[in-house]
C-alpha cells in the first residue's frame, strides 16, 4: 500500500541546473510518496540530477512538448501502481525550474486531497516577469472567459494538482502550450470544481534573447490553437469556482 496519495509529476526540458532542487523539495510535501520526472529530449544533465535527487525519471528520446510530458507522467503513475497495486493517487503538476519555492506547493493539493475540488490551479503571490509584455496570458484569460464565463487569475500557470478522474476527463490534451488552456475550459465545461490557491512558488525571471521571445511565439501559437478547437457555446461555472 501506498504511504501517501499524490504523486508529484515534473516536466521537464534542460533544467538540470535547478530539477534537483524542486524534486527534493517535492518528495518533503504532505502526502506525497512518489516523484516523476519526464525529460522531455534534454541536452543536459536533466535526467542524472532528477534521479539523484530521488526522482523515477522517464525520458522522452526528443522534444515532444509540454502536453506530451504531463500525460507521459500520468501514465507512468499508472505504471506504478498496477505494479505495486496501490489505489490511485492524485496528480500535482509542477514546473520543474521552481527549485526549493517547491516546498510551498502543498496547499496547491489541500483542497484536492480533502474533496472540496476537481482541480486547483496556482496563483503566485509575488511574480518575476522580465522581458514579456502579458500578450498570450491575456489572449488565455481572455479566451478562457469566452469560452466559460471565467477568467483565472494566472491562467497560464501550470503548478495545478487534480484527481486521476478530473486528468481522465481532461483527455485529450490540448498540444503543447496550449494544455492548461484547454485543460480549464474543458473541465469547467464538463461541471468540475476548480480552486484557485495562492501558494508562495516562483520560477526563475523570464529572458529578453531570442530563444525567450521564439518561446513566447510558440506559447501564442499553441494557447491560440486550443481555444479555436474549444471555440462554442458559452458556459458560466455557476459555483463551480472557488477561492481557496
Amino acid at each position: 500500500m501506498p504511504s501517501g496519495d499524490l504523486a508529484v509529476i515534473i516536466p521537464a526540458k534542460n533544467e538540470a541546473d535547478r530539477v534537483g532542487a524542486t524534486v527534493a523539495a517535492a518528495r518533503g510535501l504532505p502526502g506525497v510518496d512518489v516523484v516523476v520526472v519526464v525529460d522531455d529530449g534534454s541536452s543536459d544533465d536533466t535526467a542524472g540530477a532528477a534521479a539523484r535527487a530521488g526522482a523515477r525519471v522517464v525520458s522522452h528520446a526528443r522534444n515532444r512538448g509540454k502536453s506530451a510530458a504531463m500525460k507521459t507522467g500520468a501514465l507512468a503513475v499508472d505504471l506504478l501502481e498496477s505494479e505495486d497495486g496501490s489505489g490511485p493517487r492524485h496528480l500535482l503538476f509542477l514546473d520543474a525550474d521552481l527549485g526549493v519555492s517547491a516546498a510551498g506547493a502543498g496547499p496547491l493539493a489541500e483542497p484536492v486531497r480533502s474533496g472540496a475540488a476537481d482541480m486547483t490551479i496556482a496563483v503566485f503571490r509575488d511574480t518575476v516577469r522580465l522581458g514579456g509584455f502579458g500578450v498570450v496570458t491575456g489572449v488565455a484569460g481572455a479566451g478562457i472567459e469566452r469560452a466559460t464565463g471565467w477568467r483565472p487569475a494566472q491562467p497560464l500557470n501550470g503548478q495545478r494538482c487534480l484527481t486521476r478522474q478530473a486528468f481522465a476527463a481532461a483527455l485529450p490534451l490540448a498540444p503543447g502550450w496550449g494544455v492548461e488552456t484547454g485543460m480549464t475550459i474543458d473541465l469547467i465545461r464538463r461541471g468540475l470544481r476548480i480552486a484557485e490557491v495562492e501558494v508562495p512558488l516562483a520560477h526563475r525571471a523570464t529572458g529578453t534573447d531570442w530563444r525567450s521571445q521564439l518561446h513566447r511565439l510558440s506559447q501564442l501559437r499553441d494557447v491560440s490553437w486550443a481555444l479555436i478547437r474549444r471555440c462554442g457555446l458559452r458556459r458560466r461555472p455557476g459555483n463551480a469556482i472557488m477561492k481557496w
